[in-house]
């Protein structure tokens, strides 16, 4: 899971990748389970007339193609990763998006978690920064907590002086918030 090492430039370091939480899941993994047994109850209902088992399971097929392993392969395929200079999101089957926001740019960091998300241990992650697009919001992050942790101390502990951190603007001169 991640982006792969040939995107990193020299001393740059994956600190974490997560990807959203398998909640984004439960939808289609109901549906696919109401699926399964409709099918086999049309096939029971008429043992004798497989048309109906047969109807029902052609039915279904496009089904679970569209509402089921779409969604999987977007889940499988959306990542989203902070490295020791940017957050790198990417996401998408066919056409892959993603977006890169130096640390430097960041200006604020917070988190959302609703009573469903705080008794499935996720959360949303609002991320503000100095730039003419708004800011991201990554919806369904696992750990929300932590991964905002991280994050601030990337962001607001780790400022010694080098400009190859991501801690402040390259050439700029160090934070005195010590």
């Amino acid at each position: 899971m991640g982006i792969s090492k040939k995107l990193l430039s020299d001393g740059e370091q994956v600190v974490l990748s997560v990807r959203t939480h398998p909640k984004a899941l439960i939808g289609p993994v109901a549906l696919l389970i109401l699926l399964v047994a409709g099918v086999i109850t049309a096939a029971m209902l008429q043992p004798d007339n497989s048309v109906v088992g047969l109807g029902a399971a052609v039915v279904a097929v496009p089904v679970v193609i569209i509402w089921v392993v779409i969604p999987f392969v977007r889940w499988m395929t959306s990542t989203y990763t902070v490295t020791n200079r940017r957050l790198i999101t990417r996401s998408g089957v066919l056409t892959r998006t993603g977006r890169d926001i130096p640390l430097f740019r960041i200006n604020d960091v917070a988190y959302e978690k609703d009573l469903l998300d705080r008794i499935l241990g996720c959360g949303t992650l609002i991320i503000s920064d100095a730039s003419e697009k708004a800011g991201l919001v990554l919806p369904d992050i696992p750990h929300v907590e932590q991964v905002h942790l991280q994050i601030s101390d990337l962001l607001f502990d780790r400022d010694d002086g080098n400009d190859d951190d991501g801690s402040r603007v390259p050439g700029e001169s160090p934070r005195n918030n010590r």
